[in-house]
C-alpha cells in the first residue's frame, strides 16, 4: 500500500531533487479544506506509487520550507519535475485535477 512521504525542513530539499516527479501538499491540523483532500491525497500516493512521490508538508511544523515557496494559503499543492517547481494548485479540488497533473508531469 501506497503512503505519501512526510517532508520537513530537514529532507525537503534532498526529496525533490533526487525524484522526477514530486507532488507537495501544504497543510496544518486546523485547516478544514486541508482535512477535507487529506483522503485524496492518501489515493494518489498508492496510485502513483513507483511513479511519482506523494507529500505533505505540516506548515506548523517546516515554517521555513512554506515560507521558501510564499505559502499564503493552505492547502496548497505544488508540482516539481526534476527538482524544478512547475505548477501549483492552491485550495481544494477534486482527485481528478491532481490526478491529470500528475499524469501531464509523467507523460
Amino acid at each position: 500500500m501506497g503512503k505519501y512521504v512526510e517532508l520537513n525542513n530537514a529532507n525537503f530539499a534532498e526529496t525533490i531533487k533526487n525524484n522526477n516527479v514530486v507532488m507537495v501538499d501544504f497543510w496544518a491540523p486546523w485547516c478544514g479544506p486541508c482535512r477535507m483532500i487529506a483522503p485524496v491525497i492518501e489515493e494518489l500516493a498508492e496510485d502513483y506509487e513507483g511513479k511519482a512521490v506523494v507529500a505533505k508538508v505540516n506548515t506548523d511544523e517546516a515554517p521555513e520550507v512554506a515560507g521558501q515557496f510564499g505559502i499564503r494559503s493552505i492547502p496548497t499543492v505544488l508540482f516539481f519535475k526534476n527538482g524544478e517547481l512547475v505548477d501549483q494548485m492552491i485550495g481544494a479540488a477534486p482527485k481528478a485535477n491532481y490526478a491529470a497533473k500528475l499524469d501531464a508531469l509523467l507523460g
